[in-house]
């Protein structure tokens, strides 16, 4: 009897609700944490700053600094020379921390800024959208110093970094690959096939074009070559998804009274609790490639959604479209879908440019 395990559904109920606060006061803890080094060291530059102006010294002064602080502190403090310069860069970029101050006048005309910055605090005389610092650590921000120079695009990056939850490494790609020009910008009819609040999160969880860069077109003859190297490197394309996406299955089977369909790619969508039903296309876009999926997504409802899901979804990937084919197809149909177009050599592209031709050589 001492060994009995307790598995009522009470008891399952309570467990999880226990484990929701305590994820809740851990990520606070965390939070917490961070607010303060970046309130420390928001205050050490705004320090160096105040006396290297009212002493008249020098940069020389950071380096002896460092020098006496490592000898006090140990040479792990975080008071290295070029530490301490980030911190002065730090104070000299958010004079008003522990907020980033966008003025209003620079969103306008930027319906995706304006979208993602209105949740945030409005200033006391209304000029200013006021977002807080402290949503990302103190190495995402050295490595917006030099990315990204605009005060309402680097605060852009901020919230999206902190919503999406990505890495300084993931957050850099993003930039590096305009994803601010990305966003909000697919196709799609989720304002006719979904309710209010849904669509607009299906709009943040989408975007166009996606960079797949990682696939080697030359080895494509065919669309499950393009499949195979996606789940090969399902890393990769997740994180080009973006956050909220699980990987369900390839080739995904749903039997149709007796006869085989098969869904090229089918995932979960964890924040919006619906399944999307993913096609590729290695063509450009057709409009009778998008009845297919309308197909596929009527199925996936009728045959695994249930009654905690959310309507499924659909996405399909094209080599390149005409955005007012798109809008032309998507006009009338019932089941919310959006239609993105993607790269797969950007990256080789974007390095043609910075070599010498074999004419030049």
């Amino acid at each position: 009897m001492k060994n009995m395990r307790i598995d009522s559904a009470e008891y399952r109920s309570w467990l999880r609700k226990l484990c929701t606060e305590i994820d809740k006061q851990r990520l606070h803890a965390v939070m917490q944490v961070n607010a303060a080094t970046l309130q420390h060291y928001w205050w050490m530059g705004s320090d160096i700053l105040h006396e290297q102006k009212t002493h008249g010294w020098g940069a020389k002064v950071v380096d002896q600094l460092s020098k006496d602080l490592q000898r006090r502190y140990g040479v792990d403090s975080g008071y290295s020379t070029r530490n301490l310069k980030y911190m002065r860069q730090f104070a000299v970029e958010y004079p008003d921390f522990p907020f980033v101050q966008v003025p209003l006048a620079q969103l306008e005309g930027d319906a995706i800024l304006q979208a993602r910055l209105a949740k945030f605090t409005v200033s006391a005389d209304g000029m200013y959208v006021q977002v807080p610092l402290a949503q990302i650590t103190w190495y995402h921000h050295i490595s917006l110093f030099s990315k990204v120079k605009e005060v309402a695009l680097r605060a852009f990056y901020i919230t999206e970094t902190a919503r999406q939850g990505w890495s300084r490494d993931v957050m850099l790609l993003q930039i590096e690959s305009d994803y601010h020009k990305m966003v909000d910008s697919l196709p799609n009819n989720f304002d006719t096939t979904l309710p209010p609040v849904h669509s607009d999160l299906a709009r943040d969880a989408f975007k166009d074009p996606y960079n797949l860069g990682f696939v080697d077109m030359a080895k494509v003859k065919e669309e499950t070559d393009f499949e195979d190297q996606l789940t090969e490197k399902v890393t990769e394309f997740l994180l080009e998804l973006g956050k909220g996406f699980a990987y369900v299955g390839r080739q995904y089977p749903l039997d149709i009274e007796g006869s085989d369909n098969r869904i090229d790619l089918l995932m979960y969508h964890v924040q919006l609790h619906c399944y999307v039903v993913i096609e590729l296309k290695v063509v450009d876009f057709k409009p009778e490639f998008v009845s297919k999926l309308n197909y596929y997504i009527s199925a996936v409802d009728d045959l695994l959604k249930t009654s905690v899901d959310n309507p499924t979804i659909g996405l399909l990937l094209c080599r390149s479209k005409s955005n007012t084919k798109v809008e032309y197809t998507l006009r009338g149909m019932s089941q919310p879908l959006g239609v993105a177009s993607y790269e797969t050599k950007k990256i080789l592209d974007d390095l043609k440019t910075s070599l010498m031709s074999i004419d030049d050589l």
